[in-house]
């Protein structure tokens, strides 16, 4: 039975994040590995909500932050050869990614 490899990608750079994707899925496809995704999973949105005054006094202002945290998953099938180079890829120090084998 064939190995499968998830690719878990993350990132709050959505650019460099589909670039990544896009390396993979080519090099997938150039040395004929089968390949399903990039699926794109939900974006978490991280809020904090500050008051600008820091002494209370005066208008009630609030700024506003947002973080979000873009996810993407790639299978693939897993042999010695795609392994070693997807461990080759250049990936930018934005992007984590996650690799886990299963049977």
């Amino acid at each position: 039975m064939p190995q499968e490899a998830r690719i878990k990608l993350t990132s709050t750079n959505l650019l460099k994040l589909e670039s990544v994707c896009t390396e993979i899925k080519d090099m997938g496809e150039k040395n004929g590995i089968r390949l399903k995704g990039p699926h794109p999973l939900p974006t978490k949105k991280m809020r904090v909500v500050t008051r600008k005054s820091p002494c209370g006094q005066g208008t009630n202002t609030w700024d506003k932050y947002e973080l979000r945290v873009h996810r993407r998953v790639i299978d693939l099938g897993a042999d010695d050869r795609s392994i070693r180079q997807l461990m080759r890829l250049k990936i930018p120090e934005d992007v984590y990614i996650e690799v886990s084998l299963t049977q």
